[in-house]
């Protein structure tokens, strides 16, 4: 009908022209829609499945994610941890990979005092604190259970972590010697031994390494619970940072020199003979001091605060300056709202690498639990993947038998002066069509179901699971960016399947076709 038209739609403006030529293919692309409903609907059936599946499961994963974000963020590991390089990625606790963490030693923090003092400078940064990491044996009103220690610096630590709710006692404060537990951890003891742990209850912390065995007692000082708490979580034990130093045999103010033999013999050495001639170990004879005799002699009265400084002013430290920290093995960074955690990364590490120190994200260091729900979208998305490229087969033999029913009419446009481009444009917008529709449908149906699961507020009753879906009660969030790639695998399901019939029906002969008709 458009192609009859063509001779006076030629002698009408290109604009008008134009517009005329798209309403006459629109207008027998619907046409097409309606008279092949069967197929029209199979077709929007079958990309509106795809597209509801894969829009709820990212909505999932999507949700779970920003839900285990901002519980890690807001409660134990803040946007950005620093810790030094190791062979694998540790998290707060270990590393990240299950055969090694057994046998892993978290290592103490270089430099600790000048890369704090860097990130500190370092713009988008709201707060920082510290933290010493372990794991311990936990005995207290006869239950003995694993803990992971968590030693923290009270001054800023519960500052950085709002998501820390208090439920009993109170915060561990600076300078004070004691520990606080979960209500996940106090409920437990409670159900072993029919006691509820009272504030001040003693807890004995038993760690044993390289070093032997290490038994700290300690008061209990509080009882709370983390906002979107997890089996991680729940083993975790906060107490001061000197008692997690101990259970992980830190040595603090190490400065790592060593002595040699040599100057270990001058401590043999008579305190008179010390700065004049004297023989030192195995009969050596050791030469004076010279400077030190010119200085004491400049000054009869002997030395004075004055001359001492400047005798030892003279000598000069060529010597490289050796980096050590010691006594944390975490700085904690929180970022201000809108800052890219990513930017900051970087930035940081071009600063702290080359002082052994490595600035790495909330993922890495929460461990497997974030880790794994990445896992857990890659396998999701892989079969979403499958199953369009079975739709798209299943899309492409219900097009082709369109085509075939279509061929006389194919035939005729060809015959009367259609084009390949022609057909191309007529095929190809008619699966366009029908793909934005399926898109829609499956988009509004994933909407229905979001707002259904969030009215029937599902109690997730198992804490990995809860864990892994930010939250013991399921709720989905609407995310415009999944929304919008899943109308995208609507239209690139539709433009794939439509390929191979498209040129189908270009390459059908058009005096063959009349005949059949």
């Amino acid at each position: 009908m458009g192609l009859l038209s063509r001779s006076a739609a030629a002698r009408s403006p290109p604009g008008k022209k134009l517009l005329n030529e798209i309403r006459g293919i629109f207008s027998l692309v619907l046409k097409n829609i309606v008279r092949s409903k069967k197929n029209s609907l199979l077709i929007i059936f079958l990309i509106a499945s795809i597209t509801f599946l894969f829009f709820i499961g990212n909505s999932v994963i999507g949700s779970s994610d920003r839900g285990l974000r901002d519980a890690y963020i807001n409660s134990l590991t803040g946007d950005i941890v620093l810790q030094r390089i190791s062979p694998v990625t540790m998290n707060l606790f270990g590393a990240n990979t299950p055969v090694i963490d057994e046998f892993f030693v978290i290592p103490e923090f270089p430099a600790f005092d000048r890369i704090r003092d860097m990130a500190l400078a370092e713009p988008g940064i709201t707060g920082v604190t510290s933290q010493v990491s372990t794991k311990a044996f936990l005995d207290v009103l006869g239950l003995r259970s694993t803990a992971l220690i968590c030693g923290v610096d009270p001054a800023t630590y519960f500052d950085v972590f709002p998501g820390l709710i208090l439920e009993a006692g109170r915060f561990l404060k600076p300078g004070e010697y004691g520990a606080m537990i979960t209500a996940d951890r106090a409920e437990r003891i409670a159900a072993h031994s029919g006691v509820y742990p009272e504030i001040g209850t003693p807890l004995l912390l038993t760690a044993g390494g390289a070093l032997g065995f290490k038994i700290r007692e300690l008061p209990l000082l509080g009882i709370y619970h983390y906002q979107n708490s997890g089996p991680v979580m729940n083993e975790i034990i906060i107490t001061d940072p000197q008692t997690a130093r101990i259970l992980a045999s830190i040595q603090v103010a190490s400065s790592g020199i060593q002595t040699d033999g040599e100057a270990l013999g001058l401590l043999e050495v008579p305190m008179e003979d010390l700065f004049g001639g004297m023989s030192g170990p195995g009969g050596t004879q050791v030469p004076p001091d010279t400077q030190l005799a010119e200085t004491l002699a400049e000054n009869p009265e002997g030395l004075n605060p004055d001359s001492l400084a400047a005798y030892l002013g003279s000598f000069s430290n060529d010597e490289p300056e050796i980096l050590f920290g010691g006594d944390w093995n975490f700085i904690i960074l929180r970022l201000k709202r809108g800052v890219s955690a990513e930017r900051v990364i970087s930035s940081l590490n071009k600063k702290i690498n080359p002082m052994g120190a490595l600035a790495v994200s909330w993922r890495i260091a929460a461990g497997n639990s974030a880790i794994l729900l990445l896992l857990v979208q890659a396998f999701f998305n892989g079969g979403i993947f499958l199953m369009s490229t079975a739709g798209i087969i299943a899309a492409i033999n219900i097009l082709l038998i369109s085509v075939f029913k279509r061929t006389s009419e194919i035939g005729t446009l060809r015959a009367i002066g259609a084009g390949d481009g022609y057909i191309r444009i007529l095929i190809l917008g008619e699966n366009l069509l029908l793909s934005c529709i399926a898109g829609c449908v499956g988009i509004l149906s994933g909407l229905w179901v979001i707002h259904a699961v969030n009215r029937a507020a599902i109690v997730i009753p198992n804490d990995l699971i809860a864990s892994l879906l930010g939250g013991s009660v399921l709720s989905l969030h609407i995310i415009p960016p999944v929304a919008g790639a899943s109308f995208g695998v609507a239209l690139l399901l539709g433009t794939f399947a439509s390929v191979f019939p498209v040129e189908t029906a270009v390459r059908i002969d058009p005096v063959v076709a009349v005949r059949q008709g």
